[in-house]
C-alpha cells in the first residue's frame, strides 16, 4: 500500500518536473529571427519566406506541443497553462499561412465559402484535433478558468489589424509582464487606438470581444472603464481619463485591416 502511494507521488512530481521544463524555446528563436520589431513594439512583422525556410523547426516544435497529454496538461499552474496555448495558437497561425504562401494577401483566403481558416480542424492538441477557434474560445475564453482580457492583444490571427505578434514566446514565469505589455503596446498605437475631435477611435477587437472587457478583471465592468485602466497609454489627460471611466466619451471602432503582416 505504502510503495503504491509512494509510486504515485513520484509521477505526480515527475509530471509536475516535466511541466516546468517545458521548452517554447525553438518557437523563441524562430520568432527571434523572423519578426520584425517595429515602433518600439507597437507594430511587428512576419518574414514569412524566412519561417518557410525554417518550417522544419517550427514543424518539430508543433510536434513538441502536440505531445502533451491533456492529463498532464491539466496539472500545470495556469500561468503555464495560458502560455502554452497562447504560444500554440501563434504558432499553427504562422504555419496555416504557411500552407498558402506565397500565394495569398490575407488569411481570409484560406478556407472556404462555408468554413473560416478559424475554423478548420487542423491542429493536434492536447489529445484532440482542434481549429483556431477551439484554442481561443474554448480551451481560453470559454474554460472559465483563466478570465483574462489581455489574451487578446497576445493572440495574432496574422493581420495588420491584429496586436503585434511578439518577437519572443510567452513564458509562465513573466507572463504577467508579457500580457500588460502586449495591451499597453497596442493601445499606444495610434492609427488602431487614438482619441479624435471628442471621440475615442478603438480597435473592433473592442466590439467583437466586449463582453470580455466589462466581466470585472480589475474592477472593469464596462467597455469604458477597462480602456480608461489604460488612459495613458491612449494618451488621455486626466479630466478625459475621468470622463471615459465614467461613461461620457464616446467610443467608435475602427474598420479592422485583413491584409497579411509580412515584410513583403
Amino acid at each position: 500500500m505504502m510503495r503504491s502511494i509512494l509510486i504515485a507521488v513520484l509521477v505526480l512530481q515527475a509530471c509536475a518536473v516535466d511541466a516546468a521544463q517545458f521548452d517554447h524555446g525553438s518557437w523563441d528563436t524562430l520568432l527571434q529571427n523572423n519578426v520584425q520589431v517595429l515602433e518600439g513594439g507597437k507594430a511587428t512583422k512576419v518574414d514569412y519566406q524566412g519561417m518557410a525556410i525554417k518550417r522544419p523547426a517550427l514543424a518539430e516544435y508543433l510536434d513538441h506541443l502536440a505531445q502533451i497529454p491533456r492529463d498532464q496538461f491539466d496539472t500545470w499552474q495556469k500561468a503555464e497553462q495560458l502560455a502554452f496555448l497562447i504560444n500554440a495558437y501563434n504558432a499553427w497561425t504562422v504555419e496555416l499561412i504557411l500552407t498558402r504562401y506565397p500565394d495569398l494577401k490575407s488569411i481570409k483566403d484560406i478556407g472556404t465559402l462555408f468554413q473560416s481558416p478559424w475554423k478548420m480542424k487542423f491542429i493536434p492538441l492536447l489529445g484532440e484535433e482542434r481549429s483556431l477557434d477551439d484554442i481561443e474560445h474554448n480551451l481560453i475564453r470559454g474554460s472559465g478558468r483563466y478570465n483574462d482580457p489581455r489574451v487578446h492583444f497576445a493572440l495574432n490571427c496574422a493581420s495588420i489589424g491584429c496586436p503585434a505578434l511578439k518577437n519572443r514566446a510567452y513564458r509562465q514565469d513573466i507572463l504577467e509582464v508579457q500580457l500588460e505589455e502586449a495591451v499597453s503596446l497596442f493601445l499606444a498605437d495610434k492609427s488602431r487606438n487614438r482619441l479624435h475631435e471628442g471621440t475615442l477611435q478603438v480597435s473592433s477587437i473592442f466590439k467583437w470581444y466586449q463582453e470580455d472587457f466589462e466581466r470585472g478583471w480589475r474592477g472593469a465592468t464596462t467597455l469604458a472603464q477597462f480602456l480608461a485602466l489604460y488612459s495613458e497609454d491612449l494618451g488621455l489627460s486626466e479630466s478625459q481619463a475621468g470622463e471615459l471611466a465614467a461613461g461620457k466619451l464616446a467610443i467608435m471602432f475602427f474598420d479592422y485591416d485583413w491584409k497579411l503582416n509580412g515584410t513583403n
